[in-house]
C-alpha cells in the first residue's frame, strides 16, 4: 500500500487526501527499520491507562525525513520537552505518517488538523495558496484518540 498526500485544486480551494501509514508502536528499531527517510506528516499518541490513544504531536518535517523526526519526538533521551519526555517514559507511545514532496500541502495538511484539534491556538499557518482547505483521510486502523 502507498501512503502519502494527493491533492486536487479546483478554483481556489483545494482538497487533499492523505494515506497514512498503519499505526505502530514507537521503538528505535521499528522507526529505523520501517520508516522512510523522507518528508512528510506525522501524528504522535501516547496511550493512556482506559486504552485511549491521546494526541501527542502533529507535525511535518522537511529536512532529515520522517524517520529521524519520529525517532527524536518518541524517545525520552532524545526530546527537548521535559513535559513530553515524561510521557514518553511512561506510556506506550504510537505513531503514523504520510510522506510527500510538497513542503505547501505539507503546510495546509498541518494547520488543517491542528486547527481542527486545538482550534484555540494552532501554532502554524496553511501555506496561503487557497481559499478553503478540505481533507480526506484514509488509514488501515480506525483511529480513536482523545483530545
Amino acid at each position: 500500500m502507498d501512503y502519502g498526500i494527493t491533492w486536487k485544486v479546483r478554483g481556489k480551494d483545494v482538497h487533499y487526501f492523505i494515506n497514512w501509514s498503519p499505526l505502530t508502536v514507537a521503538d528505535r528499531w521499528t522507526i529505523n527499520a520501517k520508516v522512510p527517510a523522507v518528508a512528510g506528516v506525522f501524528e504522535i499518541y501516547w496511550m493512556d491507562d482506559h486504552k485511549h490513544l491521546r494526541m501527542l504531536w502533529v507535525g511535518c518535517t522537511h529536512y532529515g525525513g520522517l524517520r529521524s523526526e519520529i525517532r527524536r519526538l518518541t524517545d525520552p533521551e532524545l526530546t527537548d520537552n521535559r513535559e513530553a519526555a515524561q510521557i514518553l517514559e511512561d506510556k506506550e507511545i504510537w505513531f503514523r505518517y504520510a510522506p510527500s514532496n510538497s513542503a505547501g500541502a505539507m503546510d495546509d495538511v498541518v494547520w488543517f488538523f491542528r486547527s481542527t484539534y486545538f482550534p484555540e491556538n494552532p501554532g502554524v499557518e496553511h501555506s496561503g495558496r487557497y481559499e478553503r482547505v478540505f481533507m480526506n483521510e484514509s488509514a488501515p486502523d480506525k483511529l480513536m484518540w482523545v483530545p
